[in-house]
Parts: structure tokens; C-alpha cells; sequence
């Protein structure tokens, strides 16, 4: 309906649009939306990232207990009898059984007694950081006398970084992962970068325009989108079950994540290919170069920021991958690192998966630990693909 007044306007001037006020209040309250998003976004990150720290923290400290070891052969074929009665339930009994391995270490220790920083159990740790905790009357009388006498000490949780898994809470560490993620993410770059530059090579300065390119084309962008858990079967299919690849080890994981690597790698290759001016390749043609070293020697050293960098976040997100790796058994219980890549092995989110499913209230702040962890591994891929596009990036 129009009023009085714009009827005016527009009689007075021919290029007044009557809709203008009403677009103008819709691009407001569009922005007004937008914002409100944003905003909302911002903090659920900001306490999704508050709840994790908070959470994760007092993980990298541990409670260590000042006691008597002894060392003898009762002692070394049960693990128990290696201290006092009353300590028996309030150390941890995972290292305790190490005492065998320090014995062969150090022989002389065999039939002394030594007063040592033992670690402490996990329901004794979960007390002094006042968490949920199961512990008797008797043994909070105990680890308190021990408090107030000096005989309790909190140390940084290098256990956490040196130890593989294992089902005693307080002795339970990522190595065993890191490791296993390592091994597994150096297949997946050997077998996904190549490959993926290659093809995205071919797509861009080689293949004709014609149906079957066009239709690998397609293919290669649904790739990009197909859930990831899919890889994972397909994994299980082809690499375990067709070609009788060991299960659960970095050589098949690598392969799985590989294969969902690939439809970023080329997407991202062919992007920073195409960004190169048709100029460069004109200018190398004029000179009498075939379009083979055209294409290596010029238009790929100038794409290859742009070529790395896609790389460097398709390795981001392999990395935090669970899904396709817990079809292909990278899950199971793995206590001792990897040492080749057809060992069996898990990795940090697999590791971290299994953790947030254990009964034990230890496990909830390992598992916000390694969340930690992870998300500054991945943070640091990600600035790392960020300077070096910043560094060797060419503006035209």
C-alpha cells in the first residue's frame, strides 16, 4: 500500500523505488541474524574449549606417595607384598609390578628396602584433586596423616606421555597412540599426496574436456563429501579382507585415510593449479617448451604453496578421524608402541574414543587431556599450512 508521501516521491522523482525502505529492513534484520550466529557460534567454542581445559588440566599432574619398597623374591613374584599392608590400597598396583623390571635394571636392589616416591593409586589421586572418589574411611585417615607429614608430593604426569594404554587408570598414557597416529598419518601422505597431485596435474593441464573427465570430475567432488565411515568399509573390504593386510596396523589405516584424503588433495591441487595465470604458460610456450615442462617447471613451482597447503589440512583432518579407523579394529587395547607399520596400533582419537567409554572417573580427565593434545597438534597443522600459504603465496 502505498502512502501519500511516496506517491509524491515518486511523482517528483522518476527513480524512487517504493520496495527500497522495505529491502533496507530486511537487509538489517539479515544482518542482525547473521550476527546473533556468529556470536552464538563464538560461545558454545569458547565453552566447549573452557569445559575441555578445565576438565583436562589436572590430568597433567599426578599424585606420587612417599613409602617403603621392598625389594626380595616374595616381593618380586607378588607384587603385593613389596610394602605395608595399610599402603597396599592406596598405591598403584601397575607400578608396583615394575619392580621386576627395575630389579633387572639395577641388580643391587634385590633384598634392600628403599623409601620411594611411589605413584599413587587413582581413587587416592581423584581424592586429593576432589573428584568423585571411592575410598575408604580408613585410607583418607592415611593418605592425610601422610599429607601433613610431607609424604605426599604432585608431580608433573610424565606417565601421561611415556606410557601406552592400560586398564589401571593412573598408568594410562597416549604414547602408544601418538605413535601409532605418526606412523599411520606418514602412509597416508606417502600414498595421498602423490597420487592426489598427479591426478590433479592430469585434470588440469593434460585431459581434454569430454564426458569421461567431466564425469571423474563429479566423482571426485562427491568424493569429498561421502561420510567418512564409509572409507572404513571400504578399507575393511579391500586392503583386510581382499588383500590379507594385517588388521588394526598403521599400513592399513594409512591406506583407509588415504583414500578419504585424496578428494581434498585433488580439489585443493587443481584450485591452486588454476590460480596460475594463463600468461606463464603462454610465456613458456612462446620460448619452444613442450607443455610437460611448462607444467613442471613453472606452473607447479607456483602452485605448490597452494598444492602443500591443501595437503597439510587434508593431513589435519585425517588426523582426527575415528570413524573409517574403528571398522578396520584400530581400537583394540594397544598397552606397547608400534615399531613397524604392519604392528598393531591405534591412534589418538581411537585411543580417546575408547577412554570416554571407561567406567573409571581417572578416565574423564584423560580423555579431556588428550582432547587438549589433539586439538593443539591439529591447531599447529593448520597455523603451519596458514604461514607457509602466507610466506609463498604469489598475488597477481
Amino acid at each position: 500500500m502505498i502512502n501519500k508521501k511516496e506517491k509524491k516521491l515518486m511523482e517528483t522523482n522518476p527513480f524512487y523505488d517504493p520496495t527500497l525502505k522495505k529491502r533496507h529492513t530486511s537487509a538489517k534484520r539479515f544482518k542482525k541474524f547473521t550476527l546473533t550466529s556468529l556470536i552464538f557460534s563464538i560461545a558454545f567454542l569458547a565453552f566447549f574449549l573452557f569445559d575441555i581445559i578445565g576438565k583436562g588440566t589436572p590430568a597433567f599432574h599426578v599424585t606420587y606417595l612417599e613409602v617403603d619398597v621392598s625389594y626380595n623374591e616374595k616381593s618380586i613374584n607378588d607384587s603385593r607384598y613389596a610394602v605395608e599392608r595399610k599402603y597396599r590400597n592406596i598405591v598403584s598396583r601397575a607400578w608396583l609390578r615394575e619392580l621386576p623390571k627395575q630389579v633387572k635394571e639395577n641388580p643391587l636392589l634385590m633384598n634392600t628396602t628403599q623409601t620411594l616416591w611411589v605413584l599413587a593409586d587413582d581413587q587416592v589421586d581423584q581424592y586429593f584433586k576432589e573428584h568423585h572418589y571411592k575410598l575408604k574411611s580408613k585410607d583418607r585417615a592415611l593418605v592425610d596423616d601422610m599429607k601433613a607429614h610431607g609424604r605426599v608430593d604432585f608431580r608433573f604426569n610424565s606417565i601421561f606421555f611415556t606410557n601406552g594404554d592400560s586398564k589401571i587408570p593412573e598408568f594410562a598414557g597416549l604414547f602408544s597412540a601418538m605413535v601409532g597416529s605418526i606412523l599411520t598419518l606418514i602412509i597416508t601422505m606417502l600414498v595421498a599426496f602423490p597420487l592426489g597431485v598427479m591426478t590433479a596435474i592430469y585434470l588440469e593441464e593434460f585431459a581434454e574436456d569430454n564426458k569421461f573427465t567431466r564425469l571423474i570430475e563429479v566423482n571426485i567432488n562427491n568424493l569429498a563429501a561421502i561420510p567418512s565411515i564409509l572409507f572404513g568399509l571400504l578399507g575393511l573390504a579391500i586392503f583386510i579382507n581382499l588383500f590379507g593386510m594385517p588388521r588394526s596396523s598403521p599400513l592399513v589405516g594409512g591406506l583407509t585415510l588415504a583414500l578419504m584424503t585424496l578428494p581434498i588433495i585433488i580439489v585443493s591441487s587443481r584450485a591452486a593449479l588454476r590460480a596460475v595465470p594463463d600468461s606463464i604458460r603462454q610465456a613458456g610456450y612462446g620460448l619452444g617448451l613442450t607443455k610437460i615442462q611448462v607444467t613442471k617447471d613453472h606452473v607447479l613451482p607456483l602452485a605448490f604453496p597452494g598444492v602443500l597447503t591443501g595437503s597439510i589440512i587434508g593431513l589435519a583432518q585425517a588426523m582426527g578421524e575415528t570413524a573409517p579407523l574403528i571398522i578396520i579394529g584400530m581400537i583394540a587395547f594397544i598397552p606397547d608402541a608400534p615399531t613397524m607399520v604392519t604392528d598393531a596400533a591405534t591412534v589418538m582419537p581411537a585411543q580417546l574414543f575408547t577412554w570416554a567409554g571407561m567406567p573409571e572417573r581417572m578416565y574423564i580427565e584423560k580423555t579431556a587431556a588428550g582432547i587438549m593434545v589433539l586439538l593443539t597438534v591439529l591447531i599447529s597443522l593448520n597455523a603451519i599450512a596458514i604461514y607457509l600459504r602466507k610466506k609463498f603465496e604469489v598475488k597477481w
